[in-house]
């Protein structure tokens, strides 16, 4: 997290927090969901309407992928200075790319160790790193499988697409939750 950014937590520790206003789609795009976006539905609904507009601004990009985190609860965020935007994710929080030689990148740019490979019943193929939980990004797909067929990662092993959430312990849709 950027020093500027935990100064002015600090400086401002009760801004409420942010939602619906920031996506992350399967690709590892970011999306700007302002109220027209949101009165169109949910971000993974699969309308083009309800997801927004794709951030295109390569600092601003950078600056969020920095300071992207989570919270107790399993809701994914940016902390953009005093004020925490929670991320609607398309699917998981992260989007891994995988390159012809099986190394494995996050969509904010962590390189990250491979440590299990999952798929789900729709062919989609996730893997467990040492970041975290994520899908594999669909252009990278080809080179995972062969990471899978030639062993070098570990054989995939099946998933409930129903289940991911709970068994990774996140949230694609972040609420706010009442004090309890």
């Amino acid at each position: 997290m950027d020093d500027l950014v935990k100064q002015a937590m600090f400086k401002w520790p009760n801004v409420p927090a942010c939602f619906g206003w920031l996506g992350l789609d399967i690709r590892g795009n970011w999306y700007l969901r302002d109220d027209h976006a949101q009165s169109a539905g949910g971000f993974t609904c699969g309308l083009n309407s309800a997801k927004g507009s794709m951030l295109t601004h390569g600092r601003l990009i950078e600056f969020i992928n920095r300071n992207y985190g989570v919270d107790g609860n399993g809701q994914w965020y940016f902390q953009n200075g005093p004020q925490r935007v929670y991320v609607e994710l398309a699917s998981t929080p992260w989007i891994w790319r995988v390159n012809e030689q099986h190394c494995i990148t996050s969509h904010c740019g962590h390189l990250v160790e491979f440590r299990k490979a999952v798929s789900d019943e729709y062919g989609w193929i996730y893997l467990e790193t040492s970041l975290g939980f994520g899908l594999v990004h669909s252009q990278d797909v080809l080179y995972a499988s062969n990471a899978l067929a030639n062993s070098d990662w570990t054989t995939v092993e099946p998933i409930c697409h129903a289940d991911i959430e709970r068994l990774y312990n996140f949230q694609r849709s972040p609420q706010k939750r009442k004090p309890i």
